[in-house]
């Protein structure tokens, strides 16, 4: 389980600094502590909610990711 966790919570801090890269924070960015603990094979990651301009922001760095 800890190692489950270990990897869960460094992707969670990947994820939160290359957002904070593009200009993009989701506050509610979390691994999902219930999935670490039961039988699913991998821990989920919780994007939880944002306001519209974060939304945007996502959008447009996801956008740009592409090109």
């Amino acid at each position: 389980m800890k190692e489950r966790l270990r990897a869960a919570e460094e992707a969670v801090a990947r994820l939160r600094g290359e957002l904070l890269k593009a200009g993009v924070v989701l506050p509610s960015l979390r691994v999902d502590l219930v999935t670490t603990t039961s039988e699913v094979p991998y821990p989920l990651v919780e994007l939880g909610r944002c306001n519209l301009d974060t939304a945007a922001r996502l959008a447009a760095a996801l956008e740009g990711a592409r090109k």
